[in-house]
């Protein structure tokens, strides 16, 4: 994701005092809220037609839905980066709400600083993440595949990519990066083209946008939420769990 002019932020949060406080201290900063919602709900519709750069989200929120929840949906569907705020510090909830890949948190109450300091980490992050995908223009990435390798066009050169050592492969809107055990990859091709060139014994798609090496998997967890690899965690998505554990179970 790049951003051009002002960072627009879009707050979920149930207490509208504090959303005010905080959209109040945000302007301050610099940066544009392009709104405040109450309820997950509404501002996952809200994303459906509107793209901010940074979401900040309270993890209990009324309705039907928590903040995490809502984390996931947002990484599986929209890829807009997304700072917890919370007042639950316990482990619990944070191994829970890790499993969301939230850029960051922030414990309430806090500081102006606080706000200040963890949303430029995360910009920045935004910023080089941005600078690492190759520009499509440019781009003259072409895959092709031998019985137990990739080779993968990169610029003028192809790079040879053992399959046994890709750990897990992860969407970027229209390109993937394929991680191994040594670098990260970035193509210009969508994770669908990358996947059919992987094969289906070896390789499990989880989510919309992680596919993952089966040999590579160190754990799950015990509602399979989600896998370890190294020191990755990959979400599964609902509707891939039965599967992702037959699969397992069959290695």
């Amino acid at each position: 994701m790049k951003m051009t002019g002002t960072p627009k932020i879009l707050m979920v949060e149930d207490d509208m005092i504090i959303a005010a406080d905080i959209s109040l201290q945000l302007t301050k900063l610099g940066y544009e809220v392009v709104g405040i919602n109450t309820r997950a709900e509404d501002a996952l519709a809200y994303l459906a037609e509107n793209r901010p750069d940074i979401i900040l989200m309270d993890i209990v929120l009324t309705g039907k839905m928590n903040g995490i929840e809502a984390a996931r949906i947002v990484l599986e569907k929209y890829q807009v980066p997304v700072i917890f705020l919370t007042s639950n510090s316990d482990d619990a909830t944070f191994q829970q709400a890790i499993s969301a890949r939230p850029y960051a948190f922030i414990a309430k109450p806090f500081q102006k600083s606080d706000l200040e300091r963890t949303l430029k980490v995360a910009l920045q992050r935004i910023a080089v993440e941005g600078m690492a995908r190759p520009d499509p223009a440019e781009a003259t990435d072409h895959v092709s595949n031998m019985d137990d390798r990739l080779f993968i066009r990169l610029k003028d050169q192809l790079v040879k990519v053992l399959l046994s050592e890709i750990l897990y492969v992860e969407a970027d809107r229209n390109y993937c990066k394929v991680y191994t055990e040594k670098h990260t990859h970035f193509l210009s091709v969508p994770l669908s083209n990358f996947t059919a060139q992987l094969p289906a014994e070896q390789f499990v798609r989880v989510h919309r946008s992680f596919v993952v090496n089966l040999r590579k998997i160190e754990s799950i967890s015990e509602y399979h939420e989600y896998v370890t690899i190294q020191d990755s965690r990959i979400p599964i998505a609902r509707r891939s769990r039965d599967e992702v554990a037959k699969r397992l179970r069959m290695i």
